[in-house]
């Protein structure tokens, strides 16, 4: 695919979309009932669908029944983060394996021109990003997302909060398992904002941004606190009442959907002619400039309420650095006063 159609490439090789980022059409002003009908399969193909379909599998072939649950247990435990880490080893890496290690499609649609291996940097382990990334991943992120599911699934199976059936509420489980993703944007936005405040930045965040030029093994490579506070959005449904099919799908709306920032393409080329947009521009300017698009894409555009919102057009470059100069005249006021 000729990637130059869809967007423009700068001097470094920097690859970006020619259309901006457009926050979801239910809050875009007047209302287009045609434009939010059109949106409706985006939404749900392909990535809702792989993380439903993902969960189901889980469902039916992976979570004990309800009686082992009941019990607290190493082994069933165990198990999951084993299927955990095994899930995220195929996903993640066959897009690090086609896509960074045999470069399939070059660097088209890549937004930045650069791979990892090619800068190797002392802030990782071993001098390697991609080493550095895949071990905070399985060895620190994936364990406690595991934690997080076990904490649910045994509240349910113990009988410390409703359960409530399919057959009994089809319609709300149906309408939960459709905002979910909302829900973690929500969530996401507010543990990130919280995060990048200067001393939670320092110790805490600045470990997952030290990928600036993050790849799919970026995806969880967080402080073991970030690891569990991003996980911890499936532990709402311990609040709203609902099932625990639906909050194992919020788990895994984080926990799978957290490559889609992290792909580091616009676009992953399947065919000649065909392919898969990643939805990864938001965040990837996020790891670009630190201080823009907290949240996701827009889906709650949290980012546009609060100032922060990065389109990535030529005026969201100007905002943005509008909003860096009042903050450094404001720091420059507190410094000589």
């Amino acid at each position: 695919m000729d990637d130059l159609k869809y967007g423009t490439r700068n001097k470094r090789g920097d690859w970006a979309p020619k259309d901006p980022i457009e926050i979801a059409p239910f809050w875009q002003w007047p209302l287009k009932a045609r434009k939010i009908l059109a949106w409706i399969p985006s939404y749900i193909w392909p990535w809702n669908a792989l993380h439903m379909a993902i969960t189901l599998a889980y469902w039916y072939l992976v979570i004990p029944d309800a009686e082992v649950l009941k019990t607290l247990s190493w082994g069933w435990a165990l198990w999951l983060y084993a299927v955990n880490a095994s899930a995220i080893f195929v996903i993640y890496g066959s897009v690090e394996l086609f896509y960074y290690t045999n470069r399939k499609q070059g660097n088209r649609f890549k937004y930045n021109a650069k791979f990892p291996s090619e800068n190797p940097g002392d802030v990782f382990w071993f001098k390697s990003q991609n080493i550095d990334n895949f071990m905070r991943s399985f060895f620190l992120s994936i364990p406690l997302w595991t934690v997080v599911e076990v904490i649910f699934l045994h509240a349910f199976a113990a009988g410390y909060v409703p359960w409530l059936t399919w057959a009994d509420n089809p319609v709300y489980l149906a309408a939960l398992c459709f905002v979910a993703p909302a829900i973690h944007e929500v969530h996401f936005f507010v543990v990130h904002r919280l995060i990048h405040t200067p001393l939670l930045y320092k110790w805490i965040h600045s470990v997952h941004h030290n990928s600036v030029n993050p790849s799919p093994w970026s995806s969880l490579s967080m402080h073991p606190v970030e690891g569990f506070l991003y996980h911890a959005v499936a532990l709402w449904h311990l609040v709203i009442p609902s099932n625990p099919i639906v909050a194992l799908f919020q788990l895994h709306v984080a926990g799978f959907g957290a490559i889609n920032g992290h792909i580091g393409f616009e676009k992953l080329e399947v065919a000649d002619d065909k392919a898969i947009n990643s939805e990864a521009y938001a965040h990837y300017l996020h790891h670009k400039y630190f201080e823009v698009n907290y949240g996701g894409e827009g889906l709650i555009p949290l980012d546009r309420w609060f100032g922060t919102w990065h389109d990535g057009s030529k005026a969201g470059d100007a905002q943005m650095q509008a909003r860096f100069e009042k903050k450094k005249a404001r720091l420059n006021a507190k410094t000589t006063s």
